[in-house]
């Protein structure tokens, strides 16, 4: 069986690339508002680097979490990040060093709790 498109393309110097996508949808254990779903992001982008791994690809993948998905495209691919899981739950650097990214970094829960104003 073929198929039309792959999840895998090669950049300019040849190398295999995985094309990210967005994360499937998935609820936090319990409703949680906004502010909750930032401080958490904040602090584990702060502690990120205590995990291992090199600093740059840390930010590499807060960048790219943190943009519209083609932005997020280029900005791994120029990070030489290898991806694992298309929703950049797992990556690896060129070194080997692993780097996990919890779902709440990545997307909204759907039981975000909207609050006034939203």
């Amino acid at each position: 069986m073929g198929c039309i498109s792959s999840s895998q393309a090669r950049n300019e110097g040849g190398v295999k690339r995985t094309k990210i996508r967005k994360p499937k949808p998935w609820a936090h254990t319990e409703p949680i508002t906004r502010a909750q779903l930032m401080n958490m992001r904040e602090e584990f982008w702060d502690t990120s680097p205590h995990y291992g791994g090199q600093r740059e690809i840390w930010e590499a993948l807060r960048a790219a979490a943190e943009a519209e998905l083609k932005l997020a495209q280029t900005i791994i691919d120029s990070a030489g990040v290898i991806v694992q899981n298309r929703d950049l739950t797992l990556c690896w650097d060129e070194r080997g060093a692993r780097y996990e990214l919890p779902r709440y970094v990545l997307s909204e829960p759907t039981n975000l709790i909207r609050e006034q104003g939203q």
